[in-house]
């Protein structure tokens, strides 16, 4: 007789405790599935990222979502039906047969990378030409620097080394953070 393998299932749904999943939507809802979730009281994070497009007569800007057809719900196992009841909403994402549970900090990597949350009170001072700086949000996210200029507090002169070559970009301070 063959030894029947036994599958290790392994599930991160939490009775009362809230923890990240991410979901599988159809093609081009994301941005319907979010607000069906919100009118249910479920916290979900659709992370957008803003693109202009040049047409011959006009430029637009459009907000559409940094990864296509997913969306994040922060749910325990009392909302884990409601959520697959939204409409347009088709499966949790899983590895295998597995549920496996988004570490906050990856969320928080996700709203950094679209720079939400960024509004910050900017010191006058906070940085000085010379300081060793990170770029903490954006697409250029972790690229490390030196301020080489500031332009009234409002733009950042800073000076990438990549690729062997210097590369120097305007950056708003409050994508900026004092490098170690």
């Amino acid at each position: 007789m063959a030894a029947v393998a036994k599958s290790k299932h392994e599930n991160h749904l939490h009775d009362t405790e809230a923890r990240w999943f991410a979901v599988y939507t159809k093609f081009k809802c994301e941005k319907v599935v979010w607000q069906n979730l919100q009118k249910k009281g479920i916290e979900s994070y659709l992370p957008l990222q803003t693109v202009t497009r040049r047409y011959t007569r006009k430029v637009k800007t459009h907000h559409i979502p940094l990864i296509s057809c997913y969306i994040f719900v922060k749910v325990s196992k009392a909302d884990y039906v409601r959520v697959l009841e939204t409409d347009h909403v088709l499966e949790y994402v899983k590895i295998g047969r597995n549920l496996i549970a988004i570490p906050e900090r990856e969320i928080d990597v996700l709203r950094r990378v679209v720079g939400e949350g960024m509004v910050t009170e900017i010191e006058p001072t906070r940085y000085q030409v010379g300081d060793r700086v990170e770029i903490i949000a954006g697409q250029l996210t972790g690229l490390k620097g030196k301020l080489v200029e500031t332009e009234n507090g409002k733009r950042m002169v800073v000076q990438l080394e990549t690729l062997g070559q210097d590369m120097y970009m305007k950056v708003a301070p409050e994508l900026l953070n004092k490098a170690a």
